[in-house]
């Protein structure tokens, strides 16, 4: 049997777009209503807590080993259908856990986690073969056209369960149609994969000690610090950090529009929906300015970041609504044109062990940003303003040195 005719890179890249957006679909739709779901269940608020706040501590920090674990084994291919695999088939199966009486928070406890597991297995192989694909598509284009049809699906996701759970009055409905979204991704994953070349070879320019086995440190300091990889790597996922820190969680902003009375909670939904759709076109707008400018135009992150608390966390809805938007045209630069400048500063032999590392970097950023600004935000949003604004003057001063240290494409 003939082989099938190769996908060309924009297709190719779309393609790993679609997917991304109908596995969003299933996991940002649950994850829209896990709270109340497992409360629903019979957990505490205590045990929500735990569950999400562990899920997502194992998608960030399990990259660690995943990420390193690709670029050993040269299995890109293999984990990215896994890790999506987990996704499709554990929020599905969230629809039986109503339905096992005592046994059924444990259970559904337990697939939450499991997806989230799904989420680090995949994460790291699946930027590394996307920054192949996107070397001829021009890497802040590729990298922005995913980011914005993932966009997509995290939009469409939640509204996909609000709309079963107004109908049936009952959340399993809206998971079990998840299995729809989970199945598409699954398919055009395969097919993706029989009409994709190998993506796993190092790239030409490339230097020899690079490729996988060769010469690459081993144990753990390797696998928790990235030892080995570029210098100026960790200065950037440096500077990334403190971006991401001053880019405090949407959860904290909606607390205080609504403890301040300026939206209503029930417009809360509406607003991050904005937020979404902002975050897409600035990670689009970003991506086209990074293939003709280069890193520069990374230092309009600490610009708008900087600018996030001066707005959000007015008393006037005018500013407020300011304030999302700059805050989600932050966030999707921070989500999409970065990775495409890590690509650049790391041989494709170890891409998949530097998102990982990178992914953990920021997670520790995104902590202590949501400390930050919890302990702060009530009553002392002053003192909040002025310490995002040192931390974005820090991230601003490393992106100037790694973007000098870089020589152009």
């Amino acid at each position: 049997m003939a082989e099938p005719a190769p996908w060309t890179p924009w297709r190719a890249v779309v393609a790993v777009g679609v997917v991304s957006l109908a596995a969003d679909m299933v996991y940002e739709g649950m994850r829209a209503v896990a709270g109340p779901f497992l409360g629903s269940l019979g957990a505490s608020a205590l045990t929500v807590g735990l569950v999400t706040g562990a899920g997502e501590a194992v998608a960030l920090v399990l990259r660690l080993l995943t990420g390193p674990w690709a670029d050993r084994s040269g299995r890109h291919w293999a984990l990215t259908v896994t890790g999506y695999a987990m996704t499709a088939v554990c929020v599905p199966l969230l629809a039986v856990a109503p339905f096992l009486g005592a046994a059924g928070l444990g259970v559904a406890a337990a697939l939450i986690l499991l997806e989230r597991t799904g989420k680090a297995v995949r994460s790291p192989s699946k930027s590394a073969l996307l920054a192949r694909m996107t070397a001829q598509t021009g890497r802040g284009r590729g990298f922005a056209v995913h980011k914005a049809l993932d966009q997509v699906g995290a939009f469409a996701g939640p509204l996909l369960l609000a709309g079963a759970l107004a109908v049936t009055d009952r959340y399993w409905p809206g998971f079990a149609l998840l299995a729809v979204p989970g199945v598409g991704s699954l398919l055009l994953l395969a097919q993706l994969r029989r009409r994709v070349p190998s993506l796993t070879r190092p790239e030409p320019g490339d230097e020899a000690g690079d490729e996988p086995g060769d010469g690459e440190p081993r144990g753990l300091r390797a696998t928790v610090l990235g030892a080995g990889l570029p210098r100026v790597f960790h200065l950037f996922s440096l500077a990334a950090a403190l971006t991401t820190a001053g880019l405090m969680t949407f959860g904290v902003i909606s607390y205080r529009m609504v403890d301040a009375g300026v939206v209503d909670a029930a417009a809360i939904p509406l607003v991050y929906a904005g937020a979404m759709a902002v975050e897409a076109v600035g990670a689009l707008a970003t991506g086209e300015l990074f293939d003709r400018w280069g890193p520069r135009v990374l230092l309009l992150v600490p610009v708008l970041t900087a600018a996030v608390p001066l707005t959000v966390f007015s008393d006037r809805l005018g500013l407020v609504v300011v304030g999302v938007v700059l805050w989600g045209a932050a966030t999707g630069v921070q989500d999409s044109t970065v990775k495409a400048y890590v690509a650049g500063l790391v041989a494709s032999a170890r891409r998949a062990t530097a998102y990982g590392v990178f992914a953990a970097v920021q997670g520790v950023g995104a902590l202590g940003g949501g400390a930050l600004a919890g302990a702060l935000v009530t009553s002392h949003r002053s003192l909040l303003v002025a310490v995002v604004g040192a931390l974005q003057v820090a991230a601003a001063a490393l992106l100037v040195l790694t973007s000098r240290s870089v020589r152009p494409a």
